[in-house]
């Protein structure tokens, strides 16, 4: 476990990792969490390589550069992006501090580490990793959640709480968008996860190369539900009220 004892102590008393406090009026404390938006990609791939984990010999390219819509041509970068921006103040009217590892679809894409250390700096309560997939068959479609597998020394302290994540915010959107339910992946490959220090999933809104999501994910209607899904399964996961989204 890499998180440091002291720190860990005190999230342990708080309840929830990722919980700032902040004093208020006549010395009271209100606890405030943070939630690190993770918008996948960016405008331009990255193909130099990173550890896949702390330590380890294995690489992988940084950031292969996403997919690309087969019917609007759209970039999973923008939408991405265009959904991260509006899950953010969606969050922030409930309570929530937010942090974004971009805010821009511009230049070359940071790789995984830089990500998760985003995260790990924030010390927040969850890394929300948003995605959108690619398949070779367009008959392919729906959402589906990844999260980390069980590493000693890599995601030992984060494995539990990011199942559980995944499981809550997987549920809160298949909802909304009500696309298919392609189900929960455990991965051991994805550096993101194996560098977080912090409860970490990724979300895979649809497939890109299916007309049907493909179109749907381009419309400003479902780009907002699935930032309302997402706040609704977010907030469920910090154990608070879901009608702080506005829905």
């Amino acid at each position: 476990m890499r998180r440091a004892a002291l720190l860990a102590f005190g999230l342990v008393l708080l309840g929830l990792p990722g919980l700032t406090a902040a004093a208020g009026a006549g010395g009271s404390g209100t606890v405030t969490p943070v939630v690190v938006i993770d918008p996948g990609h960016n405008a331009e791939a990255n193909l130099a390589t990173e550890p896949i984990g702390p330590g380890s010999s294995v690489r992988k390219i940084k950031d292969g550069g996403g997919a690309t819509g087969v019917v609007t041509k759209t970039p999973e970068a923008v939408l991405t992006l265009a959904v991260s921006k509006r899950l953010k103040p969606l969050l922030q009217r409930a309570g929530v501090r937010v942090v974004m590892t971009r805010t821009q679809t511009r230049g070359l894409s940071m790789g995984n580490v830089a990500r998760a250390r985003i995260a790990n700096r924030a010390h927040a309560a969850l890394f929300l990793r948003i995605h959108a997939d690619g398949s070779s068959s367009s008959a392919t479609r729906g959402t589906h959640t990844l999260y980390p597998a069980f590493h000693r020394g890599w995601t030992d302290d984060i494995f539990a709480a990011s199942r559980r994540a995944a499981t809550i915010v997987q549920r809160a959107v298949v909802h909304r968008l009500g696309f298919p339910d392609a189900g929960l992946q455990e991965r051991s490959d994805i550096t993101g996860f194996n560098w977080s220090n912090r409860p970490a999933i990724l979300i895979e809104l649809g497939f890109l190369t299916n007309p049907t999501d493909d179109r749907l994910l381009q419309t400003a209607a479902y780009r907002e539900r699935a930032a309302l899904g997402l706040c609704e399964g977010t907030l469920r996961f910090l154990g608070l009220p879901t009608t702080r989204c506005g829905a």
